[in-house]
C-alpha cells in the first residue's frame, strides 16, 4: 500500500508539471511481489506492446503516455496467463485485482470503462438465462425428450434476438460514448451494410475519427459491393492441384453458390452435409458450388474435402482470414455464402439449412 501511495504522489507531481493530457495507470495486484506488467493494444489480430512497468511489492505505475481518444487496451503480467481489457483514456486510472485473474480486476477512473461496465452489467441477466437454457437443453436430450429440447432451442434463439436488441438499444442510448463503436463492431457481422451505416450516422461526430468507426465504414463499402442485386466481384484462387481458378471460369449454371468454409470450422462442417444434399439433388438441374476455404493447412483442407464428400470445385490461398476472396467479400465469420444467378448477380446471401434448399427449389423447381 505504501508503494501505491508513493506512486500516486509521483503521478500528481508529473501531472502538475505538464499541461498535455496524459494517462496514468496505477495498480495494486495480489499474488505477485515483483515482475513486469505490459500495456498492449490489439492491432490486426495481434497484441502490440505499448508500454510497461515494473511491479514492486504488488504495485506498479505506467505513466507518461497519452491517447488521442479513449479506446480498448489490454493489461497483462509477464509470465501469467490472461489479461484485463479496459478503456484507456487520459486520466488517472486505478486497477486492483489478482495477478492470476486479471480479467476480474476492478478499474476506476475511466469514464468509458464505467460505461462499458454498465453495458456488461446489463448483459448478466441474459447470460444467466442462456446458461440455464443450455443446461435444460442438455438435460432434455439426455432424457430422450427431443421435442422439449427443440422447444428450448427455439426459446434460446429468441433470447439471442433479445441480446441483439439490447446491444442496439445501448448503442442508440449512448451515441456519444467511445464504447458504442466497439459494441457496434461486435454485432456488425450479422448486419447489412445499410444497417451498419444507419447506426454510424447516429453516432456523435467526435467518434468518426476512431479506428473502429473507420473500419466499420470500410466494411460498409465492401458490403455494398456484395449486396443482393450486385454483380459478384471476380477473384482467382488455386484449386488443390495448384491450378488457378477464377469465379468467372465457373459461372454459367443457373445457380452458383460461393461457399466460404474451413476444415477447422465446426459450424461449417456441420453445414456441409446440407450443401452436399442440395448439390446432389439439384446439380443436374443447374446448381453448382464453388468452395472457398479459409484454411492454412493444405493437408487438413484436402482431408476435409474427402471426409465431407465435397465433389465440387474447391479453391484456397491457405491464408486463413487474409484469404483474398474473403477480404473482397467482407467475410468475417464462416460459414458464409453467396448465391449467384447465371450472369453472376448476387440473389441471396447466407442461405443455410432448409433455407438453402427452399431457395434453390424456388428458382429451379422441385
Amino acid at each position: 500500500m505504501q508503494k501505491l501511495i508513493f506512486f500516486t504522489i509521483v503521478a500528481a507531481l508529473i501531472a502538475g508539471c505538464t499541461s498535455d493530457p496524459r494517462y496514468i495507470v496505477e495498480g495494486e495486484l495480489e499474488g505477485i511481489d515483483e515482475g513486469t506488467v505490459y500495456l498492449q493494444k490489439r492491432e490486426s489480430g495481434q497484441f502490440v506492446k505499448i508500454d510497461s512497468a515494473s511491479v514492486e511489492d504488488g504495485a506498479f505505475q505506467i505513466n507518461g503516455g497519452s491517447v488521442i481518444y479513449p479506446d480498448s487496451y489490454y493489461l497483462s503480467v509477464d509470465g501469467r496467463r490472461g489479461y484485463l481489457m479496459f478503456f484507456l483514456e487520459n486520466a488517472k486510472i486505478s486497477i486492483s485485482g489478482h495477478a492470476d485473474s486479471l480479467y476480474l480486476a476492478e478499474v476506476e477512473g475511466s469514464v468509458s470503462q464505467d460505461e462499458y461496465a454498465e453495458f456488461n452489467d446489463g448483459l448478466e441477466p441474459f447470460y444467466e438465462r442462456n446458461n440455464t437454457l443450455f443446461q435444460e437443453i442438455g438435460n432434455a436430450r439426455q432424457s430422450g425428450d427431443e421435442q422439449k429440447a427443440t422447444e428450448l432451442e427455439e426459446e434460446r434463439n429468441l433470447l439471442f434476438d433479445e441480446i441483439d436488441q439490447y446491444y442496439i438499444e445501448f448503442i442508440n442510448s449512448h451515441t456519444s460514448s467511445f464504447v458504442a463503436p466497439m459494441i457496434l463492431r461486435s454485432i456488425s457481422y450479422n448486419l447489412t451494410g445499410e444497417e451498419i451505416e444507419s447506426y454510424i450516422e447516429k453516432l456523435d461526430q467526435k467518434l468518426m475519427d476512431t479506428q473502429t468507426v473507420i473500419d466499420l465504414k470500410d466494411r460498409v463499402e465492401k458490403l455494398k459491393k456484395v449486396a443482393v442485386g450486385k454483380t459478384a466481384p471476380d477473384f482467382t484462387l488455386s484449386d488443390p492441384e495448384g491450378n488457378p481458378v477464377s469465379l468467372s471460369d465457373v459461372l454459367g449454371p443457373d445457380l452458383l453458390l460461393i461457399d466460404f468454409w474451413a476444415a477447422w470450422c465446426g459450424p461449417c462442417r456441420r453445414e456441409n452435409p446440407n450443401v452436399v444434399a442440395v448439390f446432389n439433388e439439384y446439380h443436374d438441374k443447374g446448381f453448382d458450388v464453388l468452395g472457398v476455404s479459409l484454411d492454412s493447412d493444405r493437408d487438413d483442407w484436402l482431408k476435409a474435402i474427402q471426409d465431407d464428400q465435397l465433389t465440387w470445385t474447391q479453391v484456397s490461398d491457405l491464408n486463413l482470414w487474409d484469404n483474398e476472396a474473403a477480404r473482397l467479400y467482407a467475410v468475417n465469420s464462416i460459414p458464409m455464402n453467396f448465391l449467384l444467378d447465371a450472369e453472376g448477380k448476387i440473389i441471396a446471401t447466407n442461405v443455410r439449412g432448409p433455407e438453402l434448399r427452399n431457395k434453390v427449389a424456388e428458382i429451379l423447381g422441385e
